[in-house]
């Protein structure tokens, strides 16, 4: 069992930043990776970024690339979405995952978090 639990969501104007964290309880953080998720007002949920077990591997969405950062640190159980360049199309509850294996599809998905929200004011 893992538990997850996001933090670091907020209202934030346009072009403004935020730092999103996930921090991880249980079994062993840092055999897993890891994700990054949003779901807004009557979307499905998408793929925001995802890391591997080690860090050396990141994958971005198209929207936000170039803009997000995905992270983590292994000694502190804790994944992080660094959000710059903010936009009101960001505006979501965002969701940390875990996966056994690196992958974009959220089914390969076995634990979430609760969500923190992200509203982006124009």
């Amino acid at each position: 069992q893992v538990q997850l639990v996001e933090s670091g969501g907020g209202l934030v104007q346009a072009g403004g930043s935020l730092r999103l964290s996930c921090a991880a309880s249980g079994r062993t953080f840092s055999s897993y990776a890891m994700g990054w998720f949003r779901q807004a007002p009557g979307k499905e949920r998408e793929l925001v970024a995802h890391i591997n077990w080690s860090g050396g591997r990141t994958y971005y969405a198209d929207p936000v690339k170039g803009r997000f950062t995905i992270s983590r640190d292994n000694a502190k159980n804790t994944v992080y979405l660094q959000m710059n360049s903010l936009k009101p199309e960001d505006t979501a509850v965002y969701y940390c995952a875990v996966a056994t294996i690196y992958t974009r599809s959220a089914s390969s998905y076995d634990y979430w978090g609760q969500g923190t929200q992200v509203t982006v004011s124009s």
